[in-house]
């Protein structure tokens, strides 16, 4: 029985390298960086990541978005990492002679690394509160009393200025 959605599949495309001489393991590693991200900043996540193994997921990466590019004609600023796995491949065996001349085995190990890019919609802008009415302007007389005007507590500064200003409006 094959497992089928009702939803659209988003557009997309992917890039596959095969044979790539490093561990599984050690790919892996470098691929759960870049997992989910905008292509871009993975792209540059892989520019500066220390591993070896980010040279060839950097190289499957770009060849993701250019097929997106190219056959989707999609815009490479509006795709992420859908997917991005890696399974192993053949494994090499060779022999190197280890003590008296008895053979130690080398496992020369491959991989292959799968990645996916898909466009997504860019999200709408959030819906920006109204604007205040722009009334009439409001004058000294008219704007809201201050927290130490309301609670009837004054600096002692402020107390005596309000004080003098006082007594020379009465006289």
């Amino acid at each position: 029985m094959s497992a089928t959605t009702d939803l659209p599949a988003a557009p997309g495309a992917r890039a596959v390298a095969r044979y790539v001489r490093t561990s599984a393991s050690k790919a892996r590693r470098v691929v759960n960086l870049i997992r989910g991200l905008p292509a871009n900043e993975a792209l540059n996540v892989l520019r500066f990541a220390p591993q070896a193994a980010s040279v060839p997921v950097y190289k499957v990466l770009a060849s993701a978005i250019a097929n997106a590019e190219h056959n989707e004609q999609l815009d490479p600023d509006s795709l992420i990492v859908a997917e991005a796995y890696v399974n192993e491949g053949p494994t090499m065996r060779r022999y190197r002679p280890r003590a008296q001349m008895r053979p130690g085995p080398i496992r020369k190990r491959t991989c292959h690394i799968t990645i996916a890019v898909e466009a997504v919609a860019p999200e709408p802008p959030a819906p920006r509160r109204p604007r205040k009415q722009a009334g009439k302007a409001t004058t000294a007389a008219e704007a809201p009393a201050s927290k130490e005007a309301t609670s009837g507590k004054q600096a002692p500064q402020k107390q005596a200025a309000a004080d003098a200003a006082a007594e020379e409006g009465t006289e």
